[in-house]
């Protein structure tokens, strides 16, 4: 067990934000930030994605899963980029955590109380493929295409109704 948190701790310890650079060079960034300004054109949510390449050091010693520190750094993004903060309570963050090549799916609560916490695992699953195969790209714009259709669903665009976008649409790279 100490051995597997001396190992998740290196690895943390090498990933860097020139990593998360790597993994969603500038072109990258601009089609992911085009992507979610056209999918919040359908819906009256707030997309926000976050590319993380490690965690930081003070939450690696935590004898947690990595699914639940995934999780828990997840919620700490969702707050510290002010998801939470939309006027319908519908915002969505899309996390990927490079050391670990894991996602994680934040909503708010006005989305959460519509979509069952299996659907959101499911969604996470379906994504994991391209993720652990290095193909950022295509699992981010995977899970986008299945936020947005769900805010479609639940949350669609009133024609004619003032849309303020609350919150930026460029990716975070940490």
């Amino acid at each position: 067990m100490m051995a597997g948190r001396i190992g998740r701790f290196f690895r943390h310890l090498w990933f860097d934000e020139t990593h998360a650079r790597r993994a969603v060079p500038p072109a990258m960034a601009e089609r992911l930030k085009g992507r979610v300004a056209a999918s919040e054109q359908r819906h009256s949510g707030q997309i926000r994605i976050c590319v993380e390449a490690g965690l930081p050091l003070h939450l690696l010693w935590r004898d947690h899963t990595t699914r639940a520190l995934t999780h828990a750094r997840a919620l700490a993004v969702f707050s510290e980029l002010r998801v939470w903060d939309t006027e319908h309570d519908n915002g969505v963050l899309i996390y990927l955590l490079l050391a670990e090549r894991a996602i994680e799916i934040v909503a708010d609560r006005g989305l959460a109380r519509h979509v069952a916490p299996q659907t959101w695992h499911e969604l996470i699953q379906r994504m994991g493929g391209a993720l652990r195969k290095g193909r950022f790209e295509d699992g981010l714009t995977q899970a986008l295409g299945e936020v947005s259709a769900l805010l479609v669903a639940y949350f669609p665009r009133v024609p004619g109704q003032p849309q303020p976008n609350e919150l930026p649409d460029a990716p975070v790279l940490r």
